[in-house]
């Protein structure tokens, strides 16, 4: 493989890492600049590109269990961080979290491989997204009632993974979609943030894990070292990101990252349409 392919795939892998936990869609946003720019479909195929775009996500996984590993091992059961006993979110919050969106994935994942990896599908999500997160900073209450992510309730947990299942559609954004449910039924955009991130590791891990089941035979050899690239690529710039986002969303909430997804589409819109 060319060294530019390996830069290309480099690149691909940091706008997923800077953009995985950020509410701007790093799906729509490696579609963007993947068909506008890098083109990554004529060297490796359309079906391996896809897939490629999926895999690299197991970068910001890693990322992100690094910076929740403590979390991770309280749910695992490992350790405990409050006296007495296993924080109150349970592994149980999470798999309700996951299930809504899991079952519609793996339902619709051929019709969304073939059907909405496109650049005109990422901008109707990016808008259709951004005019969600308008609508929960707008709705919001004043005073949260959860303000950390151990005082989830199985009911809020429920009503984002339903949120969640809007991320299927590229361009929307997991972590828009479920930062702004969670919201809506009372959390802060801090709690709401880490419940979204620490569900993210085993959707993406399951998501990614059957994109390479399904499509493996369309990775040849040669690929490999595209792949490798732009997985670490992806861990080291989702870890600078995902620590910059958490201090940042309860002080700016969703608005100008609506405001940015918003412009970012009309942009692209008249540039190539």
């Amino acid at each position: 493989m060319h060294w530019i392919e390996l830069w290309k795939a480099i690149i691909l892998g940091m706008v997923e890492g800077l953009t995985e936990f950020a509410p701007v869609s790093s799906t729509g946003h490696m579609i963007i600049v993947d068909d506008l720019w890098l083109k990554s479909t004529e060297f490796l195929g359309k079906y391996a590109a896809n897939t490629f775009k999926v895999v690299i996500q197991l970068g910001s996984i890693l990322a992100a269990v690094v910076v929740f590993k403590d979390r991770f091992l309280d749910l695992l059961g490992v350790r405990g961080r409050h006296p007495g006993g296993h924080p109150r979110l349970t592994l149980i919050h999470v798999i309700i979290g996951l299930l809504p969106a899991g079952v519609l994935g793996v339902l619709f994942e051929d019709y969304i491989d073939e059907h909405l990896f496109s650049t005109k599908t990422v901008l109707i999500g990016l808008v259709l997204g951004a005019l969600l997160m308008i609508a929960a900073d707008k709705f919001a209450k004043k005073a949260a009632r959860t303000q950390t992510v151990d005082q989830i309730t199985y009911k809020q947990a429920f009503f984002v993974g339903l949120m969640q299942c809007l991320s299927l559609w590229p361009g929307f954004s997991r972590s828009g979609s479920t930062i702004s449910g969670g919201v809506l039924v009372g959390m802060s955009h801090r709690a709401a943030a880490d419940f979204t991130f620490i569900m993210a590791v085993p959707i993406m891990a399951g998501a990614s894990g059957l994109s390479l089941l399904k499509n493996w035979q369309y990775v040849t050899a040669a690929d490999i070292p595209f792949f490798i690239a732009g997985f670490f690529s992806a861990f080291v710039f989702a870890l600078l990101a995902i620590r910059f986002f958490l201090e940042l969303i309860n002080r700016i909430r969703l608005v100008p990252f609506a405001v940015y997804r918003i412009v970012l589409a009309v942009v692209i819109y008249f540039l190539y349409f």
